[in-house]
């Protein structure tokens, strides 16, 4: 492996989701959107939906990450996702109607609304989309 690589993988309950060489890795954690490079110091980090961008040697690749946790060392990034979809894997009417489910329950603001809850499927809803465009 190059000094320009590193190992990517991603680990679902359901699968392997991706294991390869890579050049960088971004995503978005609870502390804001982060671009992993070969060497990076060790850290743990807490994942937040948004878009995966893997940058492979021959192109780039990207996936609606949900949530879930990361190790990153200097050799390889492991994400352990909760949910991880690529493009295809998504049905574009069903992730509109999420979107639009989530804007309605912050829209009316009643007790029961779960704010916090509602914020996280309004973000999944908005990066299932994102990735599609």
């Amino acid at each position: 492996m190059a000094d320009k690589e590193f190992t990517l993988r991603i680990i679902t309950p359901e699968r392997v989701f991706y294991e390869g060489t890579v050049d960088m890795v971004e995503f978005n954690t609870t502390e804001g959107q982060i671009g992993v490079l070969p060497g990076h110091i060790p850290l743990t980090v807490i994942v937040k939906p948004g878009i995966l961008h893997i940058t492979e040697t021959d192109g780039e690749k990207e996936a609606a990450l949900h949530s879930g946790f990361a190790e990153i060392l200097p050799e390889g990034v492991t994400i352990l996702a909760e949910i991880i979809e690529w493009p295809n894997e998504i049905d574009e009417k069903r992730a509109e109607a999420a979107l639009h489910r989530a804007e309605e329950r912050l829209r009316s603001k009643t007790p029961e609304t779960d704010i916090a809850r509602a914020e996280t499927a309004l973000q999944r809803a908005m990066a299932r989309i994102e990735v599609l465009r």
